[in-house]
């Protein structure tokens, strides 16, 4: 374990404090934490499973692995049978265990990357190649390519004929493509499409999964609920690895989520909050010199003003705004800083008057 890189955020701390100094307080658009509430729909749900004595289900009651296979089907063309479906306790542990789980040797994985994927390959012990062109990795072998889109952390939303081609070239040397689409309902100038969609897959989810996460799109964040769908052959084999560790979802999360992906109208909800604070932050952002690039989905503005992103974070901590330094994402991300669209409306108004 001593080849794991340190916590990143830690580093993001002595900054912090810096804006925590600002007399109106901080504007934290680091981490990217959902902060409005949690849906009534599904807190009801949650209290009426609290009383919950036995063990769960790993595989998670059909009535969840049904929800979940509507919501696919119903806002995203794709679909797939209840039985492979698998929930999981939050995406984030699913990402770091997965090579892991398929015994992988070598992962491929975006060139800016949450850092999770790179640190899953080394719990693996396995070699990770950051590259946005799979081509330059030639004839050798590959096991798991991950993929992102909407990209955190650039929103940057990956086209059907490139998933397709990713798709290609996975099934050409047998290795497996891991599509995180975390972020699937957030699009703003794109349009997010699934890996398991028809037009990118052709029809069979050999060898693919997706995986999703109800953190930013129902505020279950501090629920850790999320799921992973896709090759039933697949889904099936890392069930029985998980039942075998005991990665179990508690039963009255499991309730709470099954509400949460049948009920459509918060989602839209919180989306129109998200698009609220993205139109209002977005020109202050680029009135006061930074440029946004791609961020046409997501959570997030992928932004420059050309300097170093650890200048450009000193900088915004002096008018109390925390964001996120670009190379906690890979070394591509020197010039550029992450800034989240999480926080209240109240607080983004502040940032705005601070970057004005």
């Amino acid at each position: 374990m001593n080849n794991l890189p340190d916590f990143p955020w830690d580093k993001l701390e002595p900054h912090k404090r810096r804006a925590q100094e600002h007399p109106d307080g901080i504007v934290d658009l680091s981490v990217g934490t959902p902060v409005d509430p949690v849906p009534q729909v599904v807190q009801e749900a949650l209290v009426k499973a609290a009383d919950s004595p036995g063990y769960p289900l790993t595989h998670g009651t059909r009535e969840l692995r049904e929800a979940a296979a509507g919501w696919l089907a119903r806002r995203h063309g794709v679909s797939v049978g209840e039985q492979a479906v698998l929930p999981l306790i939050g995406s984030k542990e699913f990402v770091a265990w997965l090579p892991t789980y398929l015994g992988a040797k070598h992962v491929a994985l975006p060139e800016l990357a949450y850092p999770t994927y790179d640190v899953g390959a080394r719990l693996a012990g396995a070699r990770a190649s950051a590259t946005d062109g799979l081509v330059a990795l030639g004839p050798e072998p590959v096991d798991l390519v991950w993929v992102n889109s909407p990209s955190n952390p650039t929103g940057r939303v990956l086209p059907a004929e490139h998933l397709r081609k990713v798709v290609e070239w996975a099934r050409e040397r047998g290795a497996v493509v891991a599509s995180d689409e975390c972020y699937i309902e957030l699009g703003w100038e794109a349009e997010p499409i699934s890996i398991l969609h028809p037009d990118v897959c052709g029809g069979s989810h050999e060898g693919l999964l997706a995986v999703h996460s109800l953190s930013k799109r129902s505020n279950l964040a501090g629920y850790r609920a999320g799921f992973v769908t896709g090759d039933p052959v697949l889904v099936k084999r890392l069930l029985e690895i998980r039942k075998h560790g005991g990665m179990i979802m508690p039963a009255p999360v499991q309730a709470a989520m099954t509400a949460a992906l049948a009920d459509d109208a918060h989602a839209e909800e919180q989306r129109e909050r998200y698009s609220a604070r993205r139109a209002v932050l977005r020109p202050a952002l680029e009135k006061a010199g930074w440029s946004i690039e791609h961020s046409e989905a997501g959570l997030y503005f992928w932004a420059s003003n050309g300097r170093d992103c650890w200048t450009q974070v000193a900088e915004l901590a002096e008018i109390g705004i925390l964001a996120a330094p670009g190379d906690f994402y890979g070394t591509a991300g020197s010039s550029h800083i992450r800034i989240a669209v999480t926080a209240t409306d109240e607080r983004i108004s502040a940032a705005v008057r601070r970057l004005q």
